[in-house]
C-alpha cells in the first residue's frame, strides 16, 4: 500500500521546500488534542494546557475533528491556490485560506468526519443535497458536536470560516506565536538543506533526506510514499510542495486531494518514545498485530474512534469479520471501546502501542 505522485515532466524549479506557520499551528492543535501521538511533546502540551484560558479550550473542542483524528487540508490552503506557496506569516496564510471558495472550504472541512471521497472528483456538498444529507448522517456517528458543526458548515459557511479564523488567531496569541518563534529557525534550516540537496544532487537525494519511506522510481516519473493507505495524485503546472514540521513527528502526510497541488508534509527532529512493554505483553500484542487486516484497522483507530460498521465499509469487510479482528486487538489491550448513545466506538490506545516501538507507531501514523 502506498500513495503515489506522478511527476512526469516536472521541472526541478517547480519543487519548493517551504515552512508553513499555519500547518505547524495545525500540528500544535493536534498534539494538544492527541498527546499520545507525540510522547516527546507531552511536557510542552501539559504546559500549554495548564495555561490555556477555559473559553479557548472550549472553542478548541468545537471543531477538533479538523486536527484530532488526522490533519485537515485546511491547514495547507496554498495547495488549492494556483501557483501559491506557504506564506511568510500566519496572517498571510490565513488570507490564503480566505481565498478558498465556500465549496472547497466545506469539502475540506468535512473530509474526515464524513468519510468522503478524497483523491477523486466527488459530488459538491453545498450543491448536491444528497451528498449533504449523507455528510450529516455520517457525522452522527461522531457525536452531537460534530453534527452541530457539520450542519452549521453546510447552512452558513461564511460564519464558520470567520469563526475558524478568529479561533486560529487567538491560538496564535495564546500559545503558538511563542512556539513558532523557536521552531521557525529549525524548519527554515531544514528547508534550506533540502533545497540545496535538490540543487546539487537532485530530487531523489532530497526525497531520501525527507524520509526513507519516500522514494523516486528509476525513471524519475513517480514518487512513492510507503503508507498503510492507498492514494494517487498527479503533479500539474503548479508543481510539488514539501513542507517540514517539527511538532508533527511521526506523521508523514501526503496531500493528494483531487484538484489541489500535491504536498508532502514531513517531520524533522526525533523525539524519543516511551519504554517498551514487558515480554509477556509484547508477545500477546505482536501476535495480535501480525495480521495485515488488523494493521490496517489500527491505522484508522489510531486517528479516531469508529463503529464496527464504519470500519467494515471502509475496508470492504463484513461486520462479523471486523468484530473478530477487534476482539483480538481488545484482548491484547490495544483497543478501547466506549458507547455514545446507540453507537459503540472503538479506538486504538496509542500510548500502549507506543511502547511497542517507534517503527510500528510511525508505520500506522505515517
Amino acid at each position: 500500500m502506498s500513495v503515489r505522485i506522478d511527476i512526469a515532466g516536472l521541472r526541478p524549479e517547480r519543487v519548493a521546500v517551504v515552512p508553513s506557520p499555519l500547518a505547524e499551528l495545525g500540528m500544535a492543535l493536534h498534539a494538544l488534542s492527541e498527546p499520545g501521538h507525540h510522547p516527546g511533546l507531552q511536557g510542552w502540551a501539559t504546559g500549554v494546557t495548564a495555561r490555556m484560558e477555559p473559553h479557548l479550550a472550549d472553542r478548541m473542542c468545537e471543531a477538533d475533528f479538523l486536527w484530532r483524528s488526522t490533519f485537515s487540508d485546511l491547514f495547507l490552503p496554498y495547495a488549492a491556490v494556483p501557483g501559491a506557496v506557504p506564506g511568510g506569516t500566519l496572517a498571510e496564510e490565513l488570507d490564503q485560506l480566505d481565498q478558498l471558495s465556500d465549496e472547497q472550504f466545506v469539502d475540506a472541512a468535512l473530509e474526515f468526519t464524513c468519510a468522503l471521497s478524497y483523491g477523486i472528483e466527488a459530488p459538491a456538498l453545498l450543491s448536491d443535497p444528497a451528498a449533504g444529507r449523507r455528510a450529516l448522517e455520517v457525522a452522527a456517528s461522531r457525536g452531537p458536536r460534530q453534527v452541530r458543526f457539520a450542519r452549521r458548515l453546510l447552512d452558513d459557511p461564511p460564519s464558520v470560516r470567520a469563526w475558524l479564523r478568529r479561533f486560529l488567531t487567538d491560538c496564535a496569541e495564546a500559545f503558538f506565536d511563542e512556539a513558532w518563534s523557536r521552531l521557525r529557525h529549525q524548519l527554515a534550516a531544514d528547508a534550506r538543506h533540502k533545497t540545496e540537496l535538490l540543487r546539487r544532487k537532485g530530487l531523489a537525494e532530497a526525497l531520501a533526506a525527507v524520509s526513507p519511506a519516500v522514494t523516486l522510481d528509476g525513471t524519475g516519473a513517480r514518487i512513492t510514499v510507503d503508507k498503510l493507505t492507498d492514494g494517487h495524485a498527479r503533479v500539474a503546472a503548479d508543481g510539488l510542495l514539501l513542507v517540514p514540521t517539527s511538532l508533527g513527528r511521526p506523521h508523514l502526510m501526503v496531500l493528494h486531494r483531487y484538484g489541489w497541488q500535491p504536498v508532502l508534509h514531513y517531520p524533522v527532529g526525533s523525539p524519543e518514545l516511551s519504554s517498551p512493554a514487558s515480554v509477556e505483553e509484547l508477545t500477546l500484542r505482536m501476535a495480535a498485530l501480525s495480521h495485515p487486516v488488523r494493521m490496517r484497522l489500527c491505522r484508522h483507530l489510531a486517528r479516531s474512534a469508529y463503529t464496527t460498521s464504519e470500519l467494515a465499509q471502509v475496508h470492504g469487510l463484513s461486520a462479523p469479520e471486523v468484530s473478530r479482528h477487534l476482539g483480538v486487538l481488545k484482548k491484547a489491550g490495544l483497543v478501547t471501546t466506549r458507547r455514545r448513545g446507540r453507537y459503540v466506538l472503538h479506538q486504538l490506545d496509542v500510548t500502549v502501542v507506543a511502547r511497542l516501538g517507534s517503527d510500528f507507531l510511525e508505520g500506522i501514523l505515517r
